[in-house]
């Protein structure tokens, strides 16, 4: 006899969203910031398990159809996995040529007492935008900072706010941010298409977060900046610091504006730094190729280690020892992992109709595109609250409205600059999510004291739905 097949309801739909969150919740409890190495993953697999198990005994879906909607979620996301693999091996090659430690180094001159707070939001901005990190940012060069600041004699969630807040605008337009590519490619939205249409919404809310710190510099009480001068010259005696290292990042740009395919340009990227790399930076090659001498052979193992491999220069200097380390694509692994179960939790999901279900419900109650829009990032950031975890509110917000935007002729790219515009930024404003945990603790301020002054933080939900409500740029789908 053929099986009957039923559509789920919302109330069941649910039940695995619930589970997943429970066990988030206890995942992030047993291990804080390291959930994203195993435990995550684990969650997302049980709570898969449990909507397959649904989905086949009570709605009466086979295996094989789960299976292939698993399947197709899962090469949708290689492209994404090839460019995080990519990312990992810039992050490396960029460090050790010099290129970011350049950027940095130029990026420090510019401090001086009175413009200190819009100086660090900036600088904290062109690193996350050149490493793609604002978590490697924020533990670097924001520690460096936030010491700076507090000798200076400002308010700690002033200067909290001015890192986070320029660290995570760079971490949302950087080519090379595993949100930005994951945001994008949940979606199914080239990433250059997707970072280009942010800059709507990110650009504005920036220069408000800038002026605010601006006014804040003036009316301030300052002290001296003189620490900052240790840094650089740390940077220095490290690194050989040229100009003409930014001939990497400039031909970079040039690529991304030519529109040539992400591959292409990363894997470019990639090769001008290892080219570079033991021309400007000759003994840190030595060093990773754990030799005296460079030759032929160990500049060759040297470059090899830094693409793939973790690296760590000792500069003297603890703050930028931390900086400097890099992981290559081996650090990328933790990310793919969690992407290849997400894709597993979506493909079941979609499989079985239950993400319809769900997104059903809005269908009923949204129709203009302002409320579209609001409804995407109103769960992004119930996402995060549930989930704890940025990645995770990411999938599954990005997930759960793609339908919804297709039905309202929504280009696709409003959708996952809605997802970024929440989900990614206002992770690190909530205490119990692995963003807020981390980054009050590397800073040494309580998440409440410093969320008042992430300025860039909580003008880009409220920006994306201000720009929907006007309708700049956007428009309908045929």
């Amino acid at each position: 006899m053929q099986k009957i097949t039923k559509n789920p309801s919302a109330w069941v739909a649910a039940i695995p969203l619930v589970l997943l969150t429970l066990l988030l919740y206890g995942v992030i409890r047993c291990f804080g910031s390291d959930s994203i190495l195993g435990g995550s993953q684990i969650a997302l697999l049980s709570a898969s398990s449990v909507a397959a198990m649904l989905a086949i005994w009570c709605y009466g879906r086979t295996w094989s159809e789960l299976e292939e909607s698993i399947i197709n979620h899962i090469r949708s996301a290689t492209s994404a996995i090839l460019i995080l693999l990519l990312i990992g091996a810039i992050a490396g090659t960029w460090m050790i040529s010099g290129v970011v430690p350049t950027m940095i180094y130029y990026g420090l001159q510019i401090l001086h007492p009175s413009y200190f707070l819009i100086a660090s939001c900036a600088i904290c901005a062109i690193v996350s935008l050149m490493t793609g990190s604002s978590w490697t940012t924020i533990a670097t060069i924001g520690v460096a900072l936030m010491g700076v600041g507090e000798a200076m004699g400002l308010p700690e969630g002033w200067i909290a706010g001015a890192i986070i807040s320029g660290a995570y605008f760079g971490d949302k337009l950087s080519l090379l941010s595993d949100t930005t590519v994951l945001a994008s490619s949940t979606v199914g939205v080239d990433i250059f298409t997707h970072i280009r249409y942010m800059l709507y919404t990110t650009v504005p809310s920036m220069l408000i977060a800038l002026t605010v710190f601006g006014i804040a510099g003036f009316t301030l009480d300052h002290a001296s900046a003189a620490d900052v001068d240790l840094y650089a010259q740390s940077l220095r005696d490290t690194f050989t610091i040229s100009p003409w290292l930014l001939i990497v990042p400039v031909l970079t740009g040039l690529l991304i504006v030519r529109k040539l395919p992400a591959l292409i340009t990363l894997f470019t990227a990639v090769v001008l730094a290892c080219i570079a790399m033991p021309i400007a930076q000759p003994h840190l090659v030595a060093e990773i190729a754990q030799t005296t001498t460079l030759d032929l052979y160990s500049a060759f193992k040297g470059i090899v280690t830094t693409c793939y491999g973790s690296t760590a220069i000792d500069t003297g200097f603890a703050d930028l020892n931390d900086l400097v380390a890099t992981r290559g694509m081996g650090g990328m692994l933790n990310t793919v992992w969690l992407i290849l179960c997400a894709m597993v939790f979506g493909g079941v999901m979609t499989g079985s109709g239950m993400l319809r279900a769900l997104t059903e419900i809005f269908l009923k109650i949204v129709r203009r595109t302002t409320s579209v829009v609001a409804s995407t990032v109103g769960a992004g950031i119930f996402f995060n609250l549930c989930s704890a975890d940025q990645y995770i509110s990411i999938i599954l917000s990005g997930r759960l409205f793609k339908e919804l935007y297709e039905d309202r002729n929504l280009e696709p790219k409003l959708l996952s600059r809605a997802v970024e515009d929440s989900a990614t930024v206002c992770s690190v404003l909530i205490p119990w999510n692995s963003c807020g945990m981390t980054q009050a603790t590397v800073l040494g301020v309580a998440t409440f004291t410093y969320l008042p002054y992430c300025i860039f933080n909580l003008v880009s939900p409220l920006m994306s739905i201000l720009v929907a409500a006007i309708g700049w740029r956007i428009k309908r789908t045929k």
